[in-house]
């Protein structure tokens, strides 16, 4: 006689594999699936890997280089030898474009991941300690603030700065300037947020067993605002190299022979009714790199968000195991 009630182990196995199936996926692969859904997210993306790659690798394409000059095409438009055209110099603007982007991506990428560090370091440091420590880091963070930017890198970079201009290029001597101001702002923001984050039990735990205070910072505090962190570093890449295009285009930046995008911005201001084509190909290309910037942070904030859905085939799967489940 059959028992009715007897439960087939197979059917069983087969119904917790569909069951766990929903639930294994991390939240590192549910993130990377909302940003990849966002198709602006992914063309931003791919347009910032194409100019990397083109700022890398575009030189072998071309057997000018950005100091060598043709006198026989002089301020010429754009031609099947010179791709781009030339300057009013002979200088070829195609290789002037491929090292003026190098640059640039680095000054943003550089500047934008390490002070992010920065401010990730202090700001929680600052909410660990509290008390006398965080009142002294705090009053110095005020401090750097309340300096005048614009100044220190135009005494940095001119004449006031002629002992490190000489030992050191103008774009490394700008990329330090600008890590001495970027990280204050995003410092403060982790501060408040760490602050609260002090307050959780599993930080009070970890007080309490003795982890070291390194550990604590790296392992509970700053997972916690990893996401702010990761937005903070794109939005910090784009910052960087507008403050490069912004500082070399008033001409306190980075200095010739260096190139960057600013630097061709720049010089081709005054003359771009008679050379348009130097001054709308670099320009285009940093219209071409902070907006793929900020079309990757705006899909960033959104895989980021608690609120959006998660990843659709994991619902497809939960939603048959609900049927499955309500048939049997």
């Amino acid at each position: 006689m059959t028992n009715l009630n007897a439960v087939d182990p197979a059917a069983v196995a087969q119904d917790a594999h569909l069951e766990n199936a929903d639930v294994i996926i991390g939240k590192n692969t549910i993130i990377f699936r909302r940003f990849l859904r966002n198709k602006t997210a992914v063309a931003g993306l791919a347009i910032f890997l194409a100019l990397t790659i083109f700022s890398f690798v575009g030189g072998y394409f071309t057997q000018w280089d950005k100091e060598t000059i043709d006198p026989f095409n002089i301020g010429m438009p754009p031609s099947a030898e010179h791709y781009l055209g030339t300057s009013q110099a002979g200088i070829d603007l195609y290789a002037m474009t491929v090292e003026g982007t190098r640059i640039s991506i680095l000054i943003g990428l550089v500047v934008g991941l390490v002070s992010v560090l920065i401010a990730a370091v202090y700001g929680c440091t600052m909410a660990y300690f509290g008390g006398k420590v965080d009142k002294v880091m705090l009053f110095i963070l005020e401090a750097l603030i309340m300096m005048p930017a614009l100044l220190v890198v135009a005494v940095a970079t001119s004449g006031g700065g002629a002992g490190l201009k000489r030992d050191l290029p103008s774009w490394l001597l700008l990329i330090i300037v600008l890590l001495v101001f970027s990280w204050m702002g995003t410092a403060r923001l982790i501060r408040s947020l760490s602050m609260s984050l002090m307050q959780r039990d599993y930080v009070k735990a970890a007080q309490y067993m003795g982890v070291p205070p390194r550990r604590i910072v790296w392992r509970h505090l700053v997972p916690n605002i990893g996401s702010l962190l990761v937005l903070d570093v794109t939005r910090g890449v784009t910052g960087a190299i507008l403050a490069e295009v912004a500082f070399s285009f008033i001409g306190i930046g980075i200095k010739v022979p260096d190139v960057s995008l600013g630097v061709l911005i720049g010089g081709a201001t005054s003359q771009v009714q008679t050379f348009p084509w130097m001054f709308w190909v670099p320009l285009a290309v940093m219209f071409l790199l902070t907006g793929s910037l900020a079309m990757m942070n705006d899909g960033l904030r959104d895989a980021f968000d608690p609120s959006s859905s998660s990843s659709g085939s994991a619902k497809k799967r939960k939603a048959q195991t609900r049927v499955k489940r309500s048939a049997s």
